[in-house]
């Protein structure tokens, strides 16, 4: 047995707000897995990729990324 739109809502209003955000989180788990299944990734994907984006210098300190903010931020609206 169904029960329609209408009995539903009517259900869920009579729940407690803990089992109503349970009802609303496994709604939208349920959604997730619909609407966007997961694909397994290959296998030694993840190993292949640790590194990806090493670079050999050194990371920029404060000032530097501050510099390079600021010249963007000229290129952006100064031009």
């Amino acid at each position: 047995m169904s029960m329609s739109w209408q009995e539903l809502r009517k259900e869920a209003y009579g729940l407690s707000v803990s089992d109503r955000l349970a009802l609303v989180e496994a709604i939208i788990r349920s959604l997730q897995n619909e609407l966007r299944p997961r694909t397994p990734l290959p296998e030694g994907l993840v190993n292949e990729m640790i590194g990806l984006a090493k670079i050999d210098a050194p990371s920029p300190t404060d000032g530097e990324v501050e510099g390079m903010l600021e010249e963007r931020l000229k290129e952006k609206y100064l031009k």
